[in-house]
Parts: C-alpha cells; structure tokens; sequence
C-alpha cells in the first residue's frame, strides 16, 4: 500500500510538471497574441497582413491548448532500456525541446494500445493513468515483461483477463453516466481499434461493426490521427465527416477539439449542396425512387432534353435583312456542341457562337460584299441582341439552374414522363408536386447530379486561377523569410502562413469556404452510418474526393431506410470498383452481454446480415420487461418506468440520462402521458435536446446515439416499420434496457437468463 501511495504521488508531480508546461504555452501564446494586437491596424497593407495571419495562428493555436484540458496525460510505457515514455493528447516539449509528453498519434505511441506480453514491442509495463480535472486519482498496469521487470509471477498484468488492454480504465469509462455529448477514447483505444485508426490514408476503407463497437469514436480518432500524421496534404483542403443528422453532430462535436483538432468539416448529406435548406418532408417510398442508381439518368435526359430542335424554321428581320434559323442548322450547332462534351450551360456558349456565325453568313451573303473583321464583329453583336433571335436560341439551348430543371420534372409530368420512361406511371404520380414545393434530403443529391451536369458560366474563375498559380510561388517565398526573421518557424509551415496572407478580408474557416462552393472537393472524407446513403447520395460525395481517399463507417444490419446498403459491396462495388477494402470491429464495448444477446436474436429472426459480436461486459438487471394488460395503459407505464430510471441513476454518483424510444405515432400519446407525471421538466426539446436527463426519440432520431438507460415502447411496432430501426432501438443503452408492450414481443426477442426480469 505504501508503495501504491509513492507511485501515485510519483505520478501526480508529473502530472503537474505537464500541466506547468502546457500552461507556461497557454500564457506565452497568449502574449504573442495581446503584441501583435497592441499594433493595431497601421503601417502597410502588407503589415497588416502579417499581423492578421500571425494573430489568427495565434488564436489558433490557444483553441488547441484549451482543448486539451482533461485527462492531458493518460498513459506511461516503460521501456526495456529504462527510458520512460509519457502518452498525452498533444505532444508537448521543454524550454530545451526535450520531449515531454508523446502525442497519441505518434509512431512512438502505438505500443501503448497494440503491445502484449506476447509481442511486447520493447515494452515492459504499459501503465495507465486515471484522473479528475488535474489530479491523478489512480494507476492501472499491465507487465508486458514479467522478466524484464524482475517480478516472476507478478499479476500485475490485465491481458489474461479478456484481451482487452487497460481493461480496469476501459470498464470505468463504460461505465460512466453519460453526458449529452460523446467522449474520446484516447485513453482506452482497444488494439483492433487502433489497427483501423493508423490505416493508411489511400483508397476507401469500409469499417463494418455491429452496435457499441465504437464505430464512431474510431471514425473520429482516425481524422484526428490522419490530420496528425499528414497534416500539409490535408489541412489546406480538409477532412469532411458526414454525419446522419444535426443532433448526432451535436452529439459528437466535442470529440475532435478534445484531441487537438478543429479542422473538420461536419455536415450530413441533405445539407452538402451551397446554400439550399432541404426541410421538406415526404415518404420514404418517394425517397427511394429518388436515391436509385438510376435517377442519374433521368436526370441526365432531363438536360439533354432542354437542347431541342425546332419543329420548322424561323424568319426574323435583322436591319432589313431576312435570316433563317433552320432545324437542320440547329441539329448541326447542337451535336458540335456536344462533342466537347461540356457541361449543358458552358456548352451553350459553344451552341450560340455557331449559331450566330451561320446567321452572320446568311446577313452577309445577302450584302453581296465582304465585310472587315471589326464589321463583322459588329454583325454579330446586333444577331445576338435582336429579341427574337435571343428567345429562339434560348428555347434550342435553355440556360438553366439546378433548381429550375428539378423543380420542372416533378411539377409537369410531361416533362417527368419524357426523362424517365423507366418508371411506372405510378411512380411518376408519386414524384409529381407543386413548383415551389419545399426541397427535400432525398432532392439534394438530384439537384447536385444537375449541377454537375449543367455546370456554370467558369470564365472569372479561370481567370483567377491562373492569377493565383502566377502569385502562389512569391507567397511562398515571402513567408519563408517571414517565418525565419520572426522566430515561429516550428509554430507553422509557410504554405499556412502564405494561405493566411492571400487573405485580405475577414478570415474563412474551411468550412466556411467549403459550404460556399459546391465544387469544394476534400483530401478525406469520413461518413458515419454510412449504410444509410443512397446511390445517389454516394454519387454526390463521390464528387467530393476526387482522390477516393474515405474512411465509411456503418453497420449494414441497422439499414433503416429503403434506400441504404444491405451488403458493402452491393453498394460501393459499382462505384468504387475494386478501390475499397473491409475491416471489422468484433467487440461490442457499450451494450450489457444480456441486450446485445437479445438484440441480435431478434436481428437473426428478422434476417438481418448481423455482424458477429462479443460482449465485452456484463450488467446486472440489463433486461427489463415491462407488460401491460391493455393499450390504454401503454404510455402511462412509459412514463412511470422512465420515473423508475431517472430516480435510480440520481441516487449514483455518475448520474446519467433516460431516452424513450417509441414508434412516431406514439410519440404524441407518451408525451401527454410525462406532461401527467410531472416528468415533462427533465424533458429535452429543441437545440438542448441532448443535455437534458430525459429525452424523447423515435427509434431513426437515435441512430449513432447512446444513452444509460433506454424505456423502448411497443418493439414489434418498430420492428414493424423497420428490423433495422429495432435493432438500433435495442443498443443505445449502456446499463438498461426496459421494454414496455402490450402486443407481442417480436420473434427471438426473450430468451429467459439470469440477468433478465419479468413483470
């Protein structure tokens, strides 16, 4: 015991020495901040420039500092040469540039979640440090080494245990109350976990994993350590993660800055297109039309079809002479104009010039002289200022919006029926609604497909292009020297400072660039519950990393929409081709061994494709079943069953929080019935929603998210709608499950074992 007690305080003075660092740097940056503040907006554009990119760096940089507050050291490898190696959030140095703390990410790091006493990798003690704010409050070892550490027979060492490393610190975090939003595992990153975090950075990589396999988290640490370990090819584009829905954003948006980054673009797919709120609703039968593979051809007919001919010619007076725009010309001016292949507006511009030039030899030969270049030119402007000649061509060659073509091919059906000759009339009924009809997430992919294929007038920005290519090199260079005369050559690398100075007004962030631009393509791209994603909706992000450098995240078993994946490769195969790769999480950290049991019964019964799973914990009284005799009574035992749940997680000291999962027809009905209770002030709404202790969910608004206990309402009415929707339903919890029905339990959902209880 005395020797635990010297350890801990041993522990605890390195604690304060890292802690002393890191606040030494907070002042210092924050000094360097306040001085080049206190200069104010004199002196030339160019000194002020520096200032700005200096300043924003600066405020950089104290961002990062400030993240990384809790648990900055959470780990010691001890090696077989004596050396003693810290592993923390951030890598930190002395005064000197002695290395102080080891970032996670580092190469040196990765012994501390992949080492075992069978390849121990130099490694003779893997230590673990557990803390609250700055004080260590406990260590945990696991000897790698028992000879190298000179205790034969120690049983110091966890890996007998279950595998899993750090297994004491890892079970304590599981089984913490949560919060409202989602933690790092930085501390705890299991072996297999690791493996797929260090991938390499190329092609796609699919990870598969069924429900508390921290799929998640491991997408999260894996753009934090690509962001880490090649950071000049990311950071200047970005990394992208698309995430199912704004809630589950919120969820997760405190993970990356708690592990240095604050680089990342979050969005999800319906809000990927510039500036377009897609809040309309519809059913999901009329969002899997739109999603199939398919729609991208209609779509592409839809174009084609604004470039028509006209049925006979037409005669217009220019200035007293007759000129003819005949159907023959017109089929000759747009199947030139095809040939370069450009998308419709750009090529459009093509389709005009030749139109005009066939009009100016027909005005021309109708003179009976030649005409001097500048006169020609001047024939030319007044052909393509006659209003007759303008509208004419506009209708051969219709300049459009994305949103216009859209809007017209669900609101004429003429033009629907023309574009899409595969669909039943039937189908084509269900599409049809009003112009001015809210756009909807399954639209987006649809409106980009037509963006892409329609393009945009790009003149100005071939112009600037060509400007910044002729600069980029003199930025270079000058903030090389900037750099070297001002002593913060290890603060930033000079294509950083130069994008910082090539900015002359209000500073953008990436994503603030990015959402204006849809052509914005990333370095890497991470898509989380990715299963849910349509053909179309891959085309569309597809189109965001030319490079095809992807992390996809997902769990094919918890599909819950007509439109998403029910195998990997039925998905991605014909749109990546081979460029992909599968790997597997196979240990399910959140769910009690009882739930997930019962969870994957009913996933099996189902026929759902369920990934093979082994439970890393079991909790007593996990399964709770709740019946009512009657269906009146359904919502008013929600209420009291929830009442239950939130009275036993105030009486522990983690706390913790209560989600009810209930079919959306029952959503109104159990409201009503926590209104009755009193249970309506612990309720969450709106954007606070998650950090209330008690909150309200249909099974599809859970998905990615994890609560302590979870009341489920009525599971074969989920089941029902969606096998994948109960699924999800069943493995949000992380200490109970309590099922409250009156209709029949679905097939393979009980099973009686210990653990389990009955009402």
């Amino acid at each position: 015991m005395a020797g635990r007690e010297s350890e801990l305080r041993g522990e605890q003075d390195t604690v304060d020495r890292l802690y002393d660092r890191l606040d030494a740097l907070r002042a210092q940056t924050r000094e360097r901040l306040r001085e080049v503040r206190r200069e104010g907006p004199s002196g030339s554009p160019q000194n002020r420039s520096e200032r700005d990119a200096f300043a924003t760096l600066y405020e950089d940089r104290i961002a990062q500092l400030e993240a990384v507050e809790d648990r900055l050291a959470f780990g010691r490898l001890d090696l077989t040469d004596g050396e003693q190696r810290y592993i923390g959030r951030i890598g930190l140095t002395d005064a000197d540039h002695s290395s102080l703390l080891t970032d996670w990410r580092a190469p040196a790091a990765q012994a501390f979640y992949r080492a075992t006493a069978a390849h121990a990798d130099g490694i003779v003690r893997r230590r673990h440090l557990i803390t609250r704010g700055r004080a260590v409050t406990g260590i945990e070892d696991e000897v790698l080494d028992l000879d190298a550490i000179g205790a034969p027979g120690s049983d110091e060492t966890g890996d007998h245990l279950s595998g899993l490393t750090g297994e004491g610190a890892l079970l304590a975090a599981l089984a913490a109350g949560r919060t409202g939003r989602m933690g790092d595992i930085v501390a705890t990153i299991q072996a297999e976990q690791d493996a797929i975090i260090r991938a390499d950075l190329a092609g796609a990589l699919v990870v598969q994993g069924g429900p508390g396999t921290g799929k998640t988290a491991v997408a999260l640490h894996r753009a934090a350590y690509l962001l880490y370990s090649h950071r000049r090819l990311l950071e200047r584009s970005g990394v992208l993660l698309i995430g199912p829905s704004r809630v589950f954003l919120r969820y997760i948006d405190q993970v990356l800055p708690s592990l240095g980054e604050t680089g990342v673009v979050t969005t999800t797919i319906a809000e990927l297109y510039p500036r377009l709120e897609a809040t309309g609703v519809e059913s999901e039968t009329v969002a899997e039309i739109k999603g199939r593979a398919g729609f991208a051809q209609v779509v592409a007919r839809a174009v084609r079809q604004r470039q028509r001919v006209p049925a006979g010619p037409e005669e217009f007076k220019v200035d007293g002479n007759t000129v003819v725009i005949t159907p023959h010309d017109v089929t000759e001016a747009i199947v030139r104009a095809r040939r370069n292949h450009r998308p419709h507006n750009l090529a459009r511009v093509t389709f005009v010039r030749d139109m005009l030039s066939r009009l100016a030899e027909q005005y021309v030969t109708q003179l009976g002289y030649p005409l001097a270049a500048d006169e020609r030119g001047d024939v030319l402007e007044e052909l393509r200022s006659d209003r007759g000649i303008r509208i004419a061509l506009n209708l051969a060659w219709m300049p459009l919006t994305p949103q216009k073509l859209i809007e017209d091919l669900f609101a004429k059906p003429a033009r629907l029926a023309a574009a899409a000759p595969g669909l039943s009339a039937a189908e084509r009924a269900l599409l049809a609604r009003p112009a001015g009809s809210p756009w909807t997430p399954a639209d987006v992919p649809l409106l980009d497909e037509a963006a892409e294929l329609l393009g945009e007038d790009d003149q100005a920005a071939r112009v600037q292009a060509r400007l910044d290519a002729t600069n980029r090199t003199a930025e270079l260079d000058y903030a090389r020297r900037v750099l070297a005369s001002s002593g913060n050559e290890g603060l930033v690398s000079a294509e950083l400072l130069a994008d910082r100075f090539a900015n002359t007004g209000p500073r953008l962030t990436t994503a603030e660039r990015a959402a204006a631009d849809r052509s914005w393509t990333y370095a890497h791209v991470v898509v989380d519950e990715a299963q849910e994603l349509s053909a179309m909706a891959w085309r569309m992000l597809l189109r965001r990393v030319p490079t095809r450098s992807m992390t996809i995240v997902g769990d094919v078993a918890q599909t819950s929409t007509q439109t998403g994946a029910r195998s990997w490769a039925g998905m991605l195969e014909p749109l990546l081709r081979g460029a992909w790769r599968l790997t597997e999480l196979t240990v399910n950290y959140r769910t009690p061994a009882a739930v997930a049991e019962a969870a994957q019964r009913v996933a099996r019964a189902a026929h759902l494709p369920v990934s093979s799973l082994t439970s890393a914990r079991e909790v007593d009284d996990a399964l709770v079943v709740e019946a009512v005799p009657d269906d009146a009574g359904l919502a008013g035992r929600v209420a009291a069953s929830a009442d239950v749940a939130l009275a036993t997680l105030a009486t522990g000291a983690e706390g913790g929080r209560v989600a009810i999962i209930a079919p959306g027809a029952r959503i109104s009905t159990v409201r009503d019935a926590l209104r009755t209770a009193g249970l309506d002030e612990h309720l969450g709404s709106g954007a606070t929603v998650l950090d209330a202790p008690l909150i309200l969910l249909t099974p599809r608004e859970a998905k990615g998210l994890e609560f302590d206990v979870v009341v489920l309402v009525e599971p074969s009415e989920v089941g029902a709608a969606s096998a994948g929707d109960l699924y999800v339903a069943m493995t949000r919890p992380t200490r109970q499950l309590r099922v409250v029905h009156h209709a029949e339990l679905p097939d393979g959902f009980h099973t009686p074992s210990t653990g389990d209880r009955l009402f």
